[in-house]
């Protein structure tokens, strides 16, 4: 009895201590609290998404998903046998006078908008998880780090999972960053992790801020979830319009398909460019994730005229072989006609060009 009831308590300690560790964030309290529990998002101690949104599809359990990720026959493909291609440009050098956009590959990417930096969601550290042995990035799409990164005017974050608020990074990243542009409650993450609560602009779904040069940011919902531990949805998920004079840009975060892309896009739309989630997608999950198809759909609810897909090509998170994001969106997107953006990892896409066109440097 002795040695059990001691090796709970070592277990108990353990525990705690892994869990107490700065890369999980914080809770938020005080004054970020008392906003989130007045936001109409924020019900029965959690937020909701506009429409019931299940974590599974009927007919699906976790236990079963977990058995298969773990023990089941992967495709051989699931990874890629060579580096992921891409392209080495000096961030630091840019020319100020273009409005570009740059990924690096899952969701992380740059945007620069009448002179004015954005880094959205990036993921820097060599695996998406709060532990350096699962989901290793792939060769060649590990390539950019902090160091690399300009000053950046914003940082803009869309949900606190570590395959898009990525400890290490934002870390790294301070120095550099003069605001960050969040969804309601995340600040808690990044004020405990040194951030200034004046460097934090923190909102609600339907909020926007005026930012520099008179671009402006509006807070538009997902459908997804959030958490860095056990406890789901104790922060806000959230999409964004950004706009400028001449320009209206669609930043999709995490979303599974629903209505509330039409009702952004009569809204706001039509959009110039709609930067959508596009890989780690699964029918289990479909409710929460874009499936490419749906991404079709979505695309046209919101009247984009360009598509850039990201979500791919960095981790495998999901079952699918890593290509397979970008071959159906390509397909879907010729099909119907629409404008498929698919620049490597690093290359520059100049948003005021039109007829842009890509290699299919996945195949």
């Amino acid at each position: 009895m002795f040695y059990l009831i001691a090796i709970i308590a070592v277990a108990a300690g353990f525990t705690s201590y892994f869990f107490s560790r700065d890369v999980f964030g914080a809770e938020a309290e005080g004054r970020r609290r008392e906003r989130m529990l007045l936001s109409e998002n924020y019900k029965n101690g959690q937020f909701q998404n506009l429409s019931e949104t299940p974590q599974l599809a009927e007919g699906e359990s976790m236990p079963k998903l977990m058995l298969n990720f773990l023990f089941g026959k992967k495709n051989p493909d699931l990874k890629p046998k060579i580096n992921i291609p891409f392209v080495e440009t000096d961030l630091k050098n840019l020319n100020k006078d273009e409005n570009i956009f740059i990924w690096f590959g899952h969701s992380s990417y740059f945007i620069q908008l009448n002179g004015v930096t954005f880094l959205i969601d990036p993921v820097f550290s060599k695996f998406g998880s709060p532990v350096p042995v699962f989901n290793k990035a792939f060769s060649g799409a590990d390539f950019y780090t902090p160091e690399m990164m300009p000053e950046i005017d914003y940082l803009v974050i869309s949900h606190d999972h570590y395959d898009h608020l990525d400890y290490p990074t934002v870390k790294a990243l301070k120095p550099k960053v003069r605001q960050v542009i969040l969804p309601l409650g995340v600040g808690a993450h990044l004020e405990k992790w040194g951030y200034a609560e004046e460097q934090i602009l923190e909102e609600d779904w339907g909020g926007s801020f005026v930012l520099k040069n008179n671009l402006q940011i509006t807070f538009t919902p997902a459908r997804h979830f959030s958490g860095r531990k056990f406890k789901r949805n104790t922060t806000l998920w959230t999409s964004f319009v950004l706009e400028t004079s001449d320009l209206k840009i669609f930043l999709g975060g995490d979303s599974g398909y629903d209505t509330h892309f039409k009702t952004i896009g009569e809204k706001y739309g039509p959009f110039d460019f709609a930067i959508m989630e596009n890989g780690q997608y699964n029918e289990a999950w479909k409710y929460i994730h874009t499936l490419p198809e749906d991404l079709i759909q979505a695309s046209e609810d919101l009247k984009a005229k360009n598509i850039i897909p990201v979500h791919s090509s960095k981790f495998a998170l999901a079952l699918h072989p890593w290509s397979e994001p970008l071959q159906k969106i390509s397909a879907y997107g010729k099909e119907k006609n629409l404008s498929i953006l698919t620049p490597r990892i690093g290359e520059i896409l100049n948003l005021d060009k039109e007829n842009k066109s890509f290699e299919k440097w996945w195949e």
